[in-house]
């Protein structure tokens, strides 16, 4: 019998491997937590004071284990810092498997060489009683750590007690209690002492008086930090707010996790009635009930960031944060609702591997107390006298050839019924909105549309007002535009924008960043500051409006794509620069965890989701029913009557061949026999005909519209349609939806705390994201690929195997995945568990917590196939999100490359056979993306603006804008070879679509992205088969390619009469939706090989060559209109569309006509 070896790896192992070179020491002490290191150099220099001079006390070496991640580095620890050691102690946070190679190794040692061995966790206790001991008999550990240790179970309890209680004199007693162990003193017995586990640590008055009530503010920091002494920045913080008027506690807790602390905290938040919370915790204090003892507040939660480096490091890191402090001080704590803001403190510089103060940040401090301030001020003025500004986004999507097309454009949101909407709710909630009748959308958008602008900021005032900003940022403003009298918004030395005054609400339309031309190049480009104009719009807003609060109107603006860092901004990031102290609050769509992450994030911002669009069965179109009909009839006749059952087949395919059905189900004449053409014909026309599409827009605040099939598909996603409780409920909490937004966004203008909720797809069975109108929250990215993606990713894997082995008649080798970061929050990582699976890999969780901490790979003869070389292409959200899974990925592809197998069936390893160094690591890079700090494809705007000629030019354009390579180091090298020689031989390429609320033609960047890559293996003179892959049903996942996909969402939502009904019901929006999804159609007709003449014909007769619908263009939205036409137009001259009449040409040529 041969036992087949799995090989394990951690990924530990992408840690680099260092020599901390520390001398020995007879106590050795190996911590994660730095107020662990501290705590002990202070009580070891307490111990020495106390002792009389020429007493020898035992040596004493600290260590973080951040700095003990690699094995290398561990053992080279074991070799020279333990070699004198003659007693251990390790404190594990998050348990054995953090650390479990070195936990290992350090046993074994121990049982050699007879050193006593203490493996502690080090995660802080839960109050059990009032027993110390029982106490640190229940800190979450698994009971490994301890099995492992090798000391008596009275020792391990005593010195979990010591470093659980902490303070001075019970790191005293662990010192001593480990001389003893190390038989350099005799044990005293000392136990531990119980200390306070919460309290307030200190209260500071006000020192000057503020206009508006007082306000009261809470901070909350660790005991442990308080405890050594190491809560600088807090304290600063307080003195800050206290200097600008408020009232402040700190106060002080060992964990909110624990519930006897947050049963207290709760009660002490009760009576206080802070106005305002500022958290230094990490992690999230929500139990596995709910529960947060900070929601009892009912106040805006402000997360104070604390980096775990240096200040210097901090400003070299274009993410701003590093993995741990991601999740820790960030990802964690956003499931409490909490409010991102600044770092207020940082490590002072300190050798490797020892411990360091933090010392405070001003810049940071005197941020978070200003949006500390204006955030408390919300709850003290009255609504008659609160002003507010609703932005409106210009996106450059459809209508970019004439301005105006696409003003308040929001994903899924109907942009001015929702602003009317808005301001119906202000107006009834006392707010002064001016005129007694709200306008309604259809006059909201007369006023706004046609470039309409009015004069804002003089340029004297503009520039006095810049030199108050950030000297970087200005410095990069002007270097980049000029002189402001320069900027295209100027009139007579006067800034003009678009807005209009409604009493105190300023409903105002968000200025280009740059250049017209360069619209869609630069929406999310955070490289190129914003112009002047852009710079004018926010301070105007702040310094002339003086704004209370800023709403910016869904999915998305340019804000938060202001350059900068991802996270824990400096105050010359674009982002902080430009809101400075102003609270946002910002409507999401529901289904968009990754934008709304970044939004949240870089703006501060309290993130409302809302519904997503209402749904509808696609009815098939006139010539597909009589197909539909036909195919009924047949089946009938056939077996009955052979000869009928013959005449109707060749009519059905006859039939389906001059409607152009019969190319859109993937058959070609005479491809097939007829029974199989007319079996794939019947399985396309039931494919279009469940397709799910969307039935008009949400408005925002109002019920979700024609919702009953909503429920439907969430109850089938649950497999519970039988369910009646579950439907009833499922139905209530999409009724309560829009009054969920409406009161959520009253809370935040009201500085108020808003609920936290996740953000997820309802048409994949997300029910824990009803209602909507909750701050959203994404999953913790260290669980990710999750268990079920893992599973889901199991049956695409199968199905893409099984395809590609069937029509091409070889197993599949060589691919590339196009990856995209907010579809990963939304399943959980499917993606990245699918291209783990192609390659042989399954990964590996740490025990409780469910966190990947490895991989395995599959032996050969468990798999059964060859494993597939897979290249990634990232998204700019994926590889800012996702650092966990990039070295996941990447450590993967190394260990597989490694392996000794045969070329067929590891064509990774064959590529790299013979290769060492440089060569070998440039060989293995398999994830790649655009630079550093950029996002997109590079193809965007060439499609958007219709600079290109030919297919290369967008194929090189995708291959220059998608080659720097990430993981091992990486991080943003430039190595375009490697990539086209990737793209080159791949034999498939997929891009997966997750959930029904969106499609191919949803949006132009898809086209960029999947045509993109297409047009870029062509340019390479590859042919690789271009898929799509359909996850919407995870218990259904389907594969179809980019041409059938795009045929079928044509022929189901884009030209369905339907469709275009339900867009016609939101007039101006609606239109845009229309010119937007042909932008799409567009694009795939650009980068992909295949012709879409049927479908340009198809969506030209439902628009233009209706005259119904064309006559609804041009009243609700002529610059809609005028977009589609020469899109139209575009796709005809350039070849791409050869239309089927002369009457096209007669309503395209309109300007000769003029």
């Amino acid at each position: 019998m041969h036992l087949l070896v799995r090989e394990n790896r951690t990924l530990d192992e992408q840690e680099v491997a260092e020599d901390l070179n520390l001398p020995s020491a007879d106590l050795v002490v190996l911590s994660f937590t730095e107020s662990d290191l501290l705590a002990l150099r202070h009580a070891e220099a307490l111990l020495r004071a106390q002792t009389e001079e020429g007493i020898l006390l035992p040596t004493l070496q600290v260590t973080s284990l951040a700095r003990l991640r690699h094995p290398m580095s561990i053992d080279l620890y074991i070799d020279t810092t333990l070699q004198k050691a003659r007693c251990v102690v390790v404190r594990l946070l998050g348990g054995l498997d953090y650390w479990r190679y070195g936990a290992e190794e350090l046993a074994a040692w121990s049982r050699e060489t007879g050193v006593p061995l203490v493996l502690l966790p080090g995660d802080t206790l839960q109050s059990h009683g009032s027993d110390v001991q029982q106490q640190a008999a229940h800190t979450g550990d698994d009971g490994r750590l301890a099995q492992l240790s090798t000391v008596s179970a009275e020792h391990y309890a005593r010195l979990n007690g010591f470093f659980q209680q902490g303070g001075p004199d019970n790191i005293c007693a662990a010192l001593a209690l480990m001389s003893a162990l190390a038989g350099m003193q005799e044990d005293k017995g000392t136990q531990p002492k119980a200390l306070p586990t919460w309290g307030v640590y200190r209260s500071y008055a006000p020192t000057i008086t503020m206009a508006q009530a007082q306000i009261k503010a809470v901070i909350l920091l660790y005991r442990a930090h308080l405890l050594i002494g190491d809560v600088a920045g807090p304290e600063c913080l307080a003195e800050e707010l206290a200097q600008r008027g408020c009232a402040v506690d700190i106060v002080y807790v060992t964990s909110l996790k624990d519930p006897s602390v947050a049963k207290d905290v709760s009660h002490y938040l009760q009576s206080t009635k802070p106005d305002v919370v500022l958290d230094a915790t990490c992690f999230s204090a929500r139990s596995q009930s709910g529960f947060s003892p900070l929601d009892v507040a009912d106040a805006p939660i402000l997360q104070l960031l604390q980096p775990g480096c240096t200040q210097v490091l901090w400003e070299e890191s274009p993410r701003g944060l590093a993995r741990a402090d991601m999740a820790m001080q960030v990802v964690l704590p956003e499931l409490d609702g909490t409010i991102a803001t600044f770092p207020i403190s940082f490590r002072k510089d300190a050798q490797p591997g020892h411990p360091a103060f933090r010392e405070p940040y001003k810049p940071g401090i005197k941020l978070v107390a200003g949006r500390a301030i204006a955030w408390a001020k919300l709850r003290k003025i009255p609504q008659s006298e609160k002003k507010i500004s609703l932005i409106l986004s210009d996106y450059p999507g459809a209508g970019l050839e004439k301005s105006g097309a696409h003003i308040a454009h929001a994903v899924g949101l109907d942009g001015f019924a929702s602003t009317s909407s808005i301001l119906t709710l202000l107006h009834n909630a006392g707010y002064n909105t001016g005129a007694k009748d709200v306008p309604d959308a259809k006059v909201l958008a007369s006023t706004l549309i046609g470039g309409y602008s009015k004069p804002v900021l003089d340029t004297k005032l503009y520039r006095q007002l810049l030199a108050g900003l950030a000297p970087a940022f200005v410095q990069s403003v002007c270097a980049a535009w000029g002189e402001p009298e320069q900027d295209a918004n100027v009139k007579n030395g006067v800034f003009c924008l678009r807005y209009i005054q409604l009493g105190n609400i300023s409903l105002a339309v968000q200025p280009d960043r740059g250049a017209a031309a360069d619209r869609k190049a630069l929406y999310h480009d955070p490289d190129t500051p914003p112009c002047h104009a852009y710079v004018a719009f926010y301070l105007w807003l702040r310094h002339v409006k003086k704004l209370d609060a800023m709403v910016h109107l869904g999915t998305h603006g340019t804000l938060e794509w202001l350059p900068g860092k991802a996270v824990a901004l400096s105050p010359s990031c674009g982002p902080a620069v430009l809101t400075g102290d102003l609270p946002v609050i910002y409507p999401f769509i529901v289904n968009n965890p990754g934008e709304a992450a970044a939004a949240r994030r870089r703006l501060g911002a309290v993130i409302i989701g809302h519904m997503t669009p209402p749904v509808m069965q696609a009815e098939l179109s006139a010539d597909a029913q009589e197909l539909e009909r036909l195919i009924d009839e047949y089946a009938e006749a056939d077996g009955l009557d052979p000869r009928r059952g013959a005449l109707l087949r060749a009519d059905i395919l006859d039939k389906a061949v001059r409607t152009g059905v019969l190319a859109e189900s993937g058959v070609r004449p005479g491809e097939l026999d007829e029974a199989e053409a007319l079996a794939r014909l019947d399985a396309y026309l039931c494919d279009v005909k469940d397709l799910q599409i969307r039935d008009g827009l949400h408005v925002f605040g109002k019920p979700a519209a024609h919702s009953k099939k909503l429920v439907q598909i969430i109850a089938q996603a649950c497999e519970r349609q039988e369910d009646t409780v579950f439907v009833t409920d499922v139905a209530h909490k999409i009724m309560q939806s829009g009054k969920a937004e409406a009161q959520a966004l009253l809370a935040a203008l009201n500085g108020r705390f808003v609920t936290p909720g996740p953000a997820g797809a309802p048409t994949r069975g997300r029910v824990d994201v009803l209602p909507t109108g909750r701050n959203l929250f994404t999953v913790d990215p260290r669980a990710l690929p999750t268990p079920s993606a893992m599973v889901l990713a199991e049956k695409m894997e199968k199905l893409l195997l099984t395809r590609h082995l069937q029509e091409q008649g070889e197993h599949l080798t060589h691919m590339v995945m196009d990856m995209w970061g907010s579809a990963s929050l939304r399943t959980g990582g499917e993606d990245m568990a699918l291209a783990l699976r192609l390659m042989g890999v399954e990964v590996q969780r740490t025990s409780g917590t469910g966190h990947v901490c490895g991989f395995e790979i599959i032996p050969l003869p468990l798999l059964d196939r060859p494993r597939v070389d897979v290249t990634l292409r990232v998204s700019g959200l994926f590889r800012d999100a996702f650092v966990d899974q990039i070295a996941l990925f990447d450590q993967a592809v190394a260990a597989v490359a490694e392996r000794n197998e045969p070329a067929e069936w590891n064509p990774l390893a064959a590529s790299v056979k013979g290769l060492e160094g440089e060569a070998r690591k440039r060989a293995t890079a398999r994830i790649f993306g655009a630079a550093a700090g950029n996002y997109g494809t590079g193809v965007e705007e060439r499609l958007n603006t219709g600079s290109w000629d030919t297919k290369q030019e967008l194929g090189t354009a995708w291959l220059e804008g998608s080659s720097w390579t990430y993981g091992g180091g990486r991080e943003g090298q430039q190595d375009m070879q490697a990539l086209s020689n990737l793209v080159g031989q791949a034999e498939a390429v997929l891009h997966v679509q997750d959930n029904a609320e969106t499609d191919i033609l949803e949006s132009p960047d898809i086209a960029a992205h999947e045509g993109g890559l297409s047009a870029a293996a062509a340019t390479l003179g590859a042919t690789p088969t271009v898929l799509h892959g359909d996850t919407s049903r995870p218990d259904m996942p389907r594969l179809r390619t980019a041409e059938q996909e795009v045929a079928r969402i044509v022929r189901g939502r884009l030209a369905n009469p339907q469709w275009i009904k339900g867009m016609q019901q939101h007039g101006y929006a609606g239109a845009a939706e229309m010119a937007r999804g042909l932008d799409a159609l567009h694009g795939f007709a650009a980068t992909l090989p295949q012709r879409f003449d049927r479908q340009f014909d198809l969506v030209f007769d439902q628009t233009l060559g209706n005259a119904a619908c064309d006559e609804f263009l041009k009243q609700e939205n002529p610059a809609a209109r005028e977009a589609i036409r020469m899109r139209f137009v575009d796709a005809w001259r350039r070849g791409l569309w050869h239309p089927r009449g002369n009457s096209v040409a007669c309503v395209l040529d309109e300007e000769n006509k003029a």
